[in-house]
């Protein structure tokens, strides 16, 4: 009977651990850089007992959308302004877990070289998702293109302009679609993980930039129920691991900042 009683006690155990070992973390995440920096965590999150399924979205609504339906564990990909403006506008309570890097947000253009060279009436696209847009426009008014009602408002939308004394026309789009109208606007304010996926060098092409100073760092994001949970608190260490931070500074050079 004790010898029963032990082999059960040990089958027991080793099933537990193997469960353990298997624990299945399914996160969302944008191409670039999002997906190309938990590819490089997979290894050491296996020997965590952390089996990590990245799936890969190229919207914004999506990642955040199944997260709450709990359809997947976790995503990282957005800002604190968007994920803010994406719990209000939704009804969803989806929480941070931990900031990585920081994407300079920039402005681009295959018509002009300069800033100086927009002429009256020139067409600039900028995001249309709330936190995005203001992100835009806020980062046009610290050029000196336009003046904003607020310059604070984190969701400012072309209407919340105060001054355009250049009566420049907005095109307002999906970020995803924005590197594809490039060719066909005067200025193009473009997220960075879309402008590295069009083969845009932010630090070299882009004609304005956010600073180092960004307050727009992206998140792993997950919900109430499992932000603290151990799987997760194991991603959460590995993203912003020495190794992690020596990948982001080397890979690209500049264009994509840590936040740690």
């Amino acid at each position: 009977m004790k010898k029963v009683l032990l082999f059960t006690a040990l089958a027991a155990a080793l099933t537990a651990g193997l469960a353990q070992a298997g624990e299945k973390l399914v996160v969302a995440a944008t191409p670039v850089p999002h997906a190309e920096i938990l590819e490089l965590i997979k290894p050491a999150l296996a020997k965590e007992g952390v089996d990590l399924d990245i799936k890969v979205f190229t919207d914004y609504v999506q990642p955040n959308v199944q997260v709450d339906q709990k359809r997947l564990d976790a995503n990282y990909f957005q800002t604190l302004p968007y994920l803010q403006s994406f719990n209000e506008g939704k009804g969803t309570h989806l929480e941070t877990v931990i900031g990585v890097h920081v994407e300079p947000f920039g402005g681009y253009s295959k018509k002009v070289k300069s800033l100086a060279e927009l002429k009256d009436g020139a067409t600039i696209a900028i995001p249309n998702e709330g936190s995005n847009s203001g992100r835009a426009l806020i980062l046009l008014q610290k050029a000196g293109l336009i003046e904003l009602k607020d310059p604070t408002n984190a969701v400012a939308t072309p209407k919340d302009i105060a001054k355009n004394p250049h009566n420049f026309k907005f095109k307002e789009l999906e970020s995803a679609m924005l590197p594809r109208v490039l060719d066909q606007v005067d200025l193009d304010m473009i997220n960075t993980n879309y402008a590295l996926e069009a083969g845009l060098n932010p630090a070299k092409d882009a004609l304005l930039i956010e600073g180092s100073d960004s307050p727009y760092v992206n998140y792993l994001v997950a919900r109430p129920d499992n932000k603290n949970s151990e799987a997760i608190q194991k991603l959460a260490k590995a993203l912003t691991s020495p190794e992690v931070k020596a990948f982001i500074e080397k890979k690209y050079n500049g264009a994509v900042l840590p936040a740690f």
